[in-house]
């Protein structure tokens, strides 16, 4: 530090403004880096960007008047800057460590500028410094008349500097007895705790070179001083108020203040050793502390509100968009070792400040982590800095990584000391450390170890024995009271299990898997095999064609200069092998349909195809796998049948598990989710990279053909709807070499096939279900956030979680005959009638028209157009049908000797789902049929009534017939249906006419087993019994108004037959019908005779989940094209006509729903108008929030196409007032049906019985139905006795209305809900009196 800083501070100042307006010449003083920090801006930069290379200035002469403007104006600034520095000093000096000085040298007048400075930049330089008080131009009279008359800031300043004064006095006094005391110590190091060293560069580091960069001890930073630059705590203390005073005592601008400072130092005078120290140790802290409060000066005049800049990454708000994708980018070059463009961004994005501000404490930390792998503390300690001038607070994130890299590196034990103190002192403690934070390879280790060594007895409390479970009253006896409770076993030995756990990490490992298709194997015939060879090589060349052009692409993405800060997918195509790029590539054209598909969903599905491969990857590398394989091993203990009974829970077991092996990384580990445009923009690339690199000769397979390179892939645009879309065709020389060559194989991602092992369980919102392959525990939109933050903040997930583990530990098998029979129908010509769609050779053809024959008229001409349309849609329809049915039954086919598992996840409603897309239980009438449970029951007394019983429940008769009757049904058809089980193709056929043909054929063969059996009752059946709800939407509503005549309805009265709701409205609907035919009404009289319980069903059902009149219309125009015999140029009158009197039947019969309906209607009508969601908690305690906000359009820019994003899911938008409202009845109808079937699982589970659910259909073995029916009964009475209306309404109103006075919503349907004691809508609803616990006595509830 040199004397020349302080001489040249202030001139600085004026020159910057005079430069071109020099009165005399004077000697010029050297510049100083100081002035360069000023002249930079608020904010302190990091790179070496010189400022006269900035700064921008017209090289003609000002104006006289503007450069007296800024003459006053410096000096009013620097008079405020003085006073302030003065209000703002503190009693002590941080420990500061600093550069030397770079002294620039100001050249003589008229020589010329220096090396490395241009004439433009010398003119910064030149000019003469003039006083204030000598300017004789009207400037200075202005300043003087400003000097004379100061500002009431001025003046408020030099009261609060005056009272400093007096403080500093008072401090005076006790330095001079502690100088006493030890006089020795202060002659020996007056300035011990200022260092001055040059800063160097490091290799990746964080500042650059040719730069001197001040060290500010401030909390935070003192954590990585050296510990041979700490002294002990009393001398630290000394040494500060000694050097608080000698920087009091330094040379001041103001007269008055020298007097005062003189007296002040007159004791230190005589300790100090001589005056030239004693001026240089002033010197030093005078204008460090200057520099320090300058800066905290601009700052605050940049900041709109102080208490901003110390908010947190919570407290900011919400991680928006662009947050998002620079985590993502930070991620990618951390992951794809590209630490120094990692370091670049970062930089870039911190040194401007309205880019700071999307920084959050979460992308520091993670440059932190990688620098503590590296063990490079100081690197730490810079990115400290950079946190705190962000205005953010360390977390546990950023003190893991300093301990981290303090284990690995040994530090010294007192650093670790300060560590743990300042982390202590933000709240943080080590138990929340080690308890909430997730690691990574052997973090934990090593941050132990640092713990360790100051703290030798410390050892981590287990995070699973800290935390106790706050449960909903439905299941809290369910929890803490288990003396009777039977968990069920799986009918494996705990060797099998962890084979199979093996089988199934290698196909996630391997990202995909190939398996033999189920289409007919043809002979080979010779022009087959040349298509195939040619296939072949052709996949070759393409291979070797991308690699390259992806080479290629990289380095000009590489070298392309672009700005630090700009994002890029250059780290992104840097996460994988270029091989495995490729390999996407080429599978995404193999699987391309034969009619194209669009860009956007292309480009989708391969941006998600490698993030899903990165993620594996990154598991790997985090030394995940291993842990893995450890826990799941001991895991299998509590699944298998080979060992002890235990009473825990498997969320419960794993949680033991993992705290009884804590090393190592954390298992539930945080999934960094690409946003859902990154994800587009690299598919796009990949698309592009694939349109303009696959190309084949044009006469491959006609020589006649002229010899070029034509594309393989075609970028075009057609219309949907009426919008524009990119689509991606591809070329009718590659389908029919595809066609010809009839390859047998099929290669689908590894999670869309059901896993070989039983699924990790839930234990968290962030881990479980398959081993390696990231699955959400929620779905949601792609890039919505709003269902993640909030399951992150519930404390009560437990059950769902438990209810979804319970879903998934339920083992199945292939009922092979089944799939046998399926399967030769699907190679002959397939069978509409029977869900089996026939194949492409079965479509119409496409006509084909010269649209400019003049032969056809323009009517013709339309006509044929409209045929055209008609077979083209007709084709793609029958095209996507066929391939699905392909998927299907080809998985099925290759797990046919095989048990499998199928893990769960639920919607936002809390709906549960299988996360296999294709082959699961939640499919069509052929699915369903093809699955059955791995483990088998006896049939026991009653369970092969059950299964006659379900069998003529899936025919669709007696529906109005009690269980007696429908049992005796059953055994009057025993001939058909052994002739069903014996011949089903060539037979009577009897079961190709039930509304579920393949589940009753399924039915019929078990039926048959059984009664062939030596014993019926000890047959051991594999057969799922279902029970289906009656219309369970509109029992919801009955039960929550307590409707007497809707509860009856819908069979939740025990009754003698059961009441069918859709019986009901049908009959109701053609009194309707009779009334409008006698008075003359043509489409009236069409529909005598057809009017029937299907034609309504699907209408009835679904009004209560928020049918609208235009979807009921489909439906029942589905309906009345299904009846061969319905004239069908009546469809469309009809339909208008039966949606009509349907909705006005169940207007009639359903009041209180219909009132319910408006109260939820009405009040989220208001929420969403007040700018807000609809959110609700359910029974269970999961949160749900609705995420319909106004869309808007986000435009992703590509040399291929303009790709139109519509972001429907950003909260920032206002709410969808529309979809809010119409939705929110469903919805939370939705969410109580959920409920219930949770609570089911929950007690079936207990209970040792099987149990899977289709939403309201529950599945269990046939022994075992009346246990599931008693469960049931009593779940739905016990959810129903909570006041859920009216917990719904004060949750409303607590959320929407606590910060509103009264009179605002006194008078909404927020503050008159539906309740069981009032049953009351806004106004006219009597009470219901239905008895809830007569539930438990009906039969036919769900049967």
């Amino acid at each position: 530090m040199s004397l020349i800083r302080i001489c040249g501070f202030s001139k600085c100042l004026y020159r910057r403004c005079l430069f071109q307006r020099c009165i005399r010449p004077v000697t010029h003083v050297d510049y100083c880096n100081l002035c360069f920090a000023i002249r930079n801006g608020p904010v302190r930069q990091i790179s070496e960007t010189h400022w006269l290379q900035q700064r921008h200035f017209s090289p003609l002469f000002p104006r006289k008047d503007e450069a007296e403007t800024r003459v006053l104006k410096q000096t009013q600034l620097l008079d405020v800057l003085e006073a302030r520095i003065q209000q703002l000093q503190s009693d002590g000096i941080l420990d500061i460590q600093h550069a030397n000085v770079q002294v620039l040298k100001a050249p003589p007048s008229g020589k010329g500028s220096p090396s490395g400075k241009s004439p433009k930049s010398m003119l910064h330089e030149k000019g003469d410094i003039v006083k204030p008080k000598q300017t004789t131009t009207k400037g200075a009279t202005k300043s003087q008349s400003f000097k004379t008359q100061p500002s009431r800031w001025l003046e408020k300043l030099s009261q609060e500097r005056t009272n400093k004064i007096k403080k500093e006095q008072g401090l005076q006094q006790k330095l001079r007895k502690n100088v006493k005391e030890k006089p020795s110590k202060v002659k020996e190091k007056p300035h011990k705790n200022v260092k001055e060293k040059p800063t160097t560069k490091l290799q990746g580091g964080l500042m650059n070179p040719g730069r001197s960069y001040k060290t500010l001890s401030s909390p935070a930073a003192m954590i990585w001083t050296s510990p041979s630059v700490v002294k002990s705590e009393g001398s630290s203390k000394l040494s500060d108020k000694i050097r608080s005073a000698e920087a009091l005592s330094a040379a001041p601008h103001k007269a008055s203040k020298r007097k005062s400072t003189e007296q002040a130092l007159g004791v230190q005078a005589q300790s100090q050793p001589s005056p030239d120290l004693q001026a240089q140790a002033q010197e030093i802290a005078e204008v460090e502390e200057l520099e320090k409060r300058l800066n905290l000066q601009v700052s605050e005049l940049t900041s709109s509100n102080s208490t901003e800049r110390l908010m947190g990454e919570r407290e900011r708000g919400g991680c928006s968009d662009a947050q998002f994708a620079i985590r993502s980018y930070l991620e990618a070059c951390v992951f794809s070792g590209d630490l120094e463009r990692a370091n670049r961004f970062l930089l870039s994005q911190h040194r401007v400040l309205s880019r700071r501000k999307l920084l959050s404490i979460g992308m520091y930390n993670t440059l932190m982590r990688i620098w503590a792998k590296k063990g490079t503390l100081n690197q730490i300690g810079r990115i400290f800095i950079l946190v705190e001038e962000a205005g953010l607070k360390p977390n546990l994130g950023s003190y893991c990584a300093a301990l981290e890299c303090m284990g690995r590196s040994n530090s010294c034990p007192r650093v670790v000391s300060r560590c743990l103190n300042h982390m202590e002192a933000e709240g943080l403690s080590v138990d929340h450390l080690f308890g909430q934070f997730v690691f990574r390879q052997d973090e934990r280790d090593m941050v132990l170890k640092a713990v360790c060594s100051v703290r030798p007895e410390y050892r981590p409390v287990s995070n699973y024995l800290t935390t106790t479970d706050c449960h909903s009253s439905l299941v809290q006896d369910l929890y803490l009271q288990r003396e009777g409770h039977r968990y069920p076993k799986l009918d494996f030995t705990r060797e099998e299990l962890q084979e199979r756990f093996r089988q199934q990490l290698s196909v996630e490992q391997g990202c995909t898997v190939t398996i033999n298709s189920v289409e007919t194997v043809k002979p080979i015939t010779e022009n087959m095999a040349k298509m195939r060879a040619l296939l072949a090589e052709l996949r070759s060349q393409w291979q070797k064609t991308l690699l390259q052009a992806l080479k290629e692409r990289k380095m000009i993405l590489a070298s392309t200069k672009c700005r630090d800060y700009k994002l890029n997918l250059y780290p992104y195509l840097c996460l994988l092998d270029d091989k495995e790029y490729v390999d996407i590539m080429l599978q995404s054209v193999s699987n391309l349909p034969l009619s194209g598909e669009s860009l956007k969903v292309l480009a989708k599905d391969l941006g998600n195809r490698v993030y899903t491969k990165c993620s594996i990857r990154q598991k790997g590398q985090d030394l995940m796998v291993e842990k893995l394989a450890s826990i799941y091993g001991s895991y299998t203990e509590l699944l298998a049948k080979d060992t002890e009974e235990y009473d825990t829970l498997p969320r419960e077991q794993w949680l033991r598990l993992e705290a009884a092996d804590p090393s190592g990384p954390t298992l539930q580990g945080e999934e960094l989710q690409w946003p859902y445009i990154i994800t587009v923009e690299l598919g796009t690339y990949m698309v592009d990279l694939m349109v303009k690199n696959l190309k084949i000769n044009s006469d491959i397979l006609n020589p006649a053909y002229e010899r070029k390179l034509i594309p393989i892939l075609y970028h075009m645009y057609t219309f949907r709807s009426t919008r524009q879309v990119g689509f991606i065709k591809p070329h009718p020389i590659l389908t029919q070499i595809q066609q010809e060559a009839t390859e047998t194989q099929l290669t689908f991602d590894s999670y869309v096939m059901p896993m070989l092992c039983p699924p990790v369980p839930w234990i968290s919102a962030k881990y479980g279900a398959y081993l390696l392959s990231p699955t959400k525990l929620m779905r949601s939109v792609d890039g919505a956030t709003q269902h993640e933050q909030l399951l992150e903040q519930c404390q009560s997930l437990h059950p769902v979680l438990d209810s979804l583990n319970q879903l998934g530990s339920c083992a199945w098998q292939v009922n092979k005959p089944l799939l046998d029979i399926i399967i030769s129908i699907f190679n002959q010509r397939g069978s509409e009638k029977l869900g089996i769609p026939p194949p492409l050779s079965e479509a119409p053809k496409v006509p084909h028209f010269n649209p400019n024959d003049p032969t056809f008229t323009s009517a013709e001409k339309a006509h044929m157009k409209k045929e055209v349309v008609k077979a083209k849609k007709k084709f793609s329809e029958m095209h996507s049908l066929r391939m699905d049915a392909l998927y299907k039954l080809s998985i099925a086919n290759h797990m046919r000797d095989k048990k499998f598992w199928f893990p769960h996840n639920m919607d936002f409603r809390g709906r549960t789902y299988p996360c296999p897309p294709y082959f699961n239980h939640l499919g069509s009438d052929v699915t369903r049929a093809l699955l059955v449970f791995a483990e088998g029951k006896p049939l026991g007394p009653k369970g092969l009534d059950w299964v006659k019983i379900h069998l003529v429940n899936l025919t669709g008769l007696k529906k109005r017939s009690s269980l007696e009757g429908r049992l005796e049904y059953a055994n009057s058809l025993m001939e058909d249906i052994l002739d069903s089980a014996d011949n089903p193709l060539n037979g009577k056929k009897w079961w190709m006419n039930a509304d579920e043909p393949w589940q009753a054929l399924g039915c019929c063969m078990e039926i048959a087993n059984a009664v062939r059996s030596a014993d019926p009752a000890q047959y051991i059946s594999h057969f799922p019994v279902h029970q289906d709800g009656s219309c369970n939407g509109l029992q919801h509503y009955a039960a929550l108004g307590r409707d007497v005549i809707g509860a009856t309805s819908v069979n939740l009265m025990p009754c003698d037959v059961p009441q069918d709701v859709y019986s009901g409205v049908a009959q109701q609907v053609e009194e309707f019908r009779v009334r409008d035919a006698v008075k003359g009404l043509k489409i009236a009289q069409v529909l005598e005779g057809f009017i029937s319980r299907k034609v309504v069903k699907q209408t009835v059902m679904t009004l209560v989940y928020g049918v609208t009149r235009y979807g009921g219309r489909l439906q029942i125009e589905k309906r009345l094209k299904e009846i061969d015999e319905f004239p069908k140029e009546y469809v469309w009158d009809a339909s208008h006509y039966l949606v009509r009197q349907v909705f006005s039947g169940l207007k009639e019969m359903f009041t209180g729903t219909r009132e319910i309906q408006d109260w939820l209607t009405d009040s989220a009508r208001l929420i969403s108008k007040s700018g807000r969601t609809v959110e609700w908690v359910t029974p269970l305690g999961l949160p749900i929030i609705q995420p319909y906000h106004r869309a808007r359009n986000q435009v992703l820019k590509h040399d291929m196409q303009d790709i139109n994003l519509q972001i429907s899911h950003d909260a920032k938008e206002r709410p969808d007032t529309v979809k809010q409202k119409n939705a929110f009845p469903p919805n939370f109808i939705h969410s109580l049906d959920s409920t219930h079937m949770m609570l089911t699982s929950l007690n079936c589970y207990s209970a040792g019985l099987t149990f899977v659910s289709v939403h309201d259909c529950f599945w269990t073995h046939a022994v075992t139905v009346d246990t599931m029916n008693k469960v049931c009964r009593e779940q739905f009475v016990a959810l129903h006795s909570q006041p859920i209306l009216q917990e719904l309404s004060n949750f409303l109103l607590r959320k929407y209305c606590s910060e509103l006075p009264p009179t605002l919503y006194l008078h909404s349907s927020l503050s008159t809900p539906f309740s069981p004691n009032t049953h009351t809508s806004p106004s006219t609803s009597t009470p219901g009196d239905f008895d809830l616990q007569r539930v438990k006595e009906s039969t036919f509830f769900f049967s």
